[in-house]
Parts: structure tokens; C-alpha cells; sequence
């Protein structure tokens, strides 16, 4: 089968246009047509559905792609790998995690990682659905559980709790509280029970909605409830690694935390080589090893 008329064929796929197509493969409408029909007639089949809206892919053209897809992603990895330097650390690196831990942690710190290594480029991708890292979403994931996904090389990082903070100018107009049962007299500021979390701050939010706080504000994300938290809406209900850039936030209730959250760093088996993957791997490892000194200090009175 011919590679390059698969190679048209997969842009065809993926764009749903001719025209666009083209454009990415700086060729011309006419020329991509041409070989999309040529590969049609090499297999004796249709492969896509022609209407004014576009391309659809028919039944063959799936398998196909999904064929093409596969081999995509099977020649990334292979690029990179063969791209990675033993000399230097350069290029695309696909970093996941969810949106609060990168956000508010991970996205502060790595201004010390492009001056170290001006040649990365970090694509970070910031959701809190679990990407398919064998499937080549991304390169890298940082998670708040152990993945289960097979053919990974795992690392335990570090583990997080989820707590009670307010600024000291909503104390100063509110008074702290003093028992759980003072969360009656005061507003908290949580993630909405609908939003994707970790298990241990729902538990831990459900607790604390049995003591009827006096007003509620429910965010999606953790960056919006510290938001609430330093403008002193109320007591935000935020995982311990936010605090340390917010010396205005102050924990409160210190006895009341949830369980224990681990904090996992992934990669492909197949990247266990990869130049760029150690270098953010001990990246990551040596700001957890600062961060944690850091709030020793911070607690040493």
C-alpha cells in the first residue's frame, strides 16, 4: 500500500476537507483528490461520503483510519524517541493534569524549567479527564491517584489533603471558627458537587454540609474556590499545596482535612528513556523536595 497516499488519506480523515487537507499538506484541492481516488480504487472501495458539509468517513474509511491513526502515533513516539538527545533536552513535551494541581502548582514553577531548558516546549493540558497515555494523548500525566492504565512507569510524588483556609481579612470581620459547628455562622466556598474531584474532598465537603454553613458558593475548580478564598468570600475548602504563594490565607480548623490524596507522575513504558521525560520527571521531584522544606520552615516557629 502506498505510504503516501495514506498519508493524504489520514489528513483527508482527520481535517474532514479536501480543501484543508491541502492546506496542511501544502498541496493542491485537485492533487489531494487524486490520490484520495487513487487510493480508493487500489482497494476497491469508498472511503468517504461526499456532501456539501464535508467528508464523513464510511465504514472502511474507520478501519483505515483507525489503522492510520494507530501508525501516527506509533511514528510520534518513535520520532521522539529518536529525536532525544543525550546531549541536550529539546522539543515537544505533553504534560496532563487536572486543572487545580496544574494551575496553581505545577504552572507557577516551570519558568525554572524553560530557563534551565530553553529548548522545551511544554504542552500542558489541563483537564480532569484521564488521558490514554499508551495511546499517545500525552507524554507525561500528573494525577491524584495511582493510574490504572497498563504498560505505565509510575512514581509516587508526594500526598496532598484538602483543608480549610481563609484570609486574615475575612477572620478579621468574621472571626475564625473555633468547632466544626461554627461553620453555621460562616460561608463556605467549595467545588460544586457536580464537578470532577477526588473522592476525598466530595467526602469531605459532604461533612461539612451537615453543619449547614450560612451561605454557600460552589465553583467548578479549585482555582475559582481560592479566588473566593483570598477575596475573602468566605472559607475555601482548597488541597494544602495552594497556600504556599497566598501567605494572606490562613488554615483554619486544623483538625478537619480529608483522607490522604496521592499524588502519581506517569509515563509510557516505552518513554522510559526519553531525555524529556527525565528531565521534567526530576524536575518535578526537586520542586516537591523544596516544596515540602519550604513548609517546614513555614511551620518552624
Amino acid at each position: 500500500m502506498d505510504w503516501d497516499k495514506l498519508r493524504i488519506f489520514h489528513a483527508v480523515a482527520d481535517a474532514g476537507s479536501l480543501t484543508h487537507a491541502g492546506d496542511k499538506l501544502n498541496l493542491s484541492q485537485p492533487a489531494v483528490s487524486r490520490q484520495i481516488r487513487a487510493l480508493e480504487e487500489s482497494l476497491n472501495a469508498t472511503l468517504f461520503h461526499r456532501h456539501a458539509r464535508g467528508l464523513i468517513l464510511t465504514e472502511q474509511g474507520e478501519l483505515l483510519f483507525d489503522a492510520t491513526s494507530a501508525m501516527s502515533r506509533r511514528l510520534d513516539t518513535a520520532s521522539a524517541r529518536i529525536r532525544d538527545s543525550e546531549e541536550e533536552v529539546f522539543g515537544e513535551l505533553r504534560v496532563t493534569t487536572t486543572y487545580g494541581f496544574g494551575t496553581l502548582w505545577l504552572a507557577p514553577r516551570l519558568a525554572k524549567l524553560y530557563e534551565k531548558y530553553p529548548n522545551l516546549r511544554v504542552d500542558l493540558m489541563l483537564e480532569e479527564r484521564v488521558l490514554d497515555l499508551p495511546m499517545r494523548e500525552a507524554d507525561v500525566a500528573i494525577r491524584m491517584k495511582e493510574p490504572s492504565q497498563a504498560d505505565l512507569v509510575r512514581k509516587r510524588l508526594m500526598s496532598v489533603r484538602i483543608q480549610l483556609y481563609a484570609s486574615n481579612s475575612y477572620i478579621e470581620r468574621f472571626g475564625a471558627p473555633q468547632d466544626i459547628s461554627d461553620i453555621s455562622a460562616h460561608r463556605l466556598v467549595c467545588q460544586s458537587p457536580s464537578s470532577a474531584q477526588v473522592s476525598a474532598s466530595a467526602t469531605l465537603v459532604q461533612h461539612l454540609m451537615t453543619h449547614n454553613p450560612s451561605s454557600l458558593l460552589t465553583v467548578n475548580n479549585y482555582a475559582g474556590v481560592l479566588q473566593g478564598a483570598i477575596n475573602d468570600l468566605g472559607i475555601g475548602v482548597l488541597p494544602d499545596y495552594v497556600t504556599q504563594g497566598f501567605p494572606n490565607l490562613v488554615q483554619v480548623l486544623p483538625d478537619i482535612s480529608s483522607a490522604e490524596v496521592p499524588v502519581y507522575l506517569a509515563y509510557p513504558e516505552e518513554l522510559r528513556h526519553s531525555k524529556r521525560i527525565a528531565t521534567f520527571r526530576d524536575f518535578v521531584q526537586e520542586e516537591i523536595i523544596a516544596y515540602r522544606k519550604k513548609l517546614k520552615e513555614l511551620a518552624t516557629p
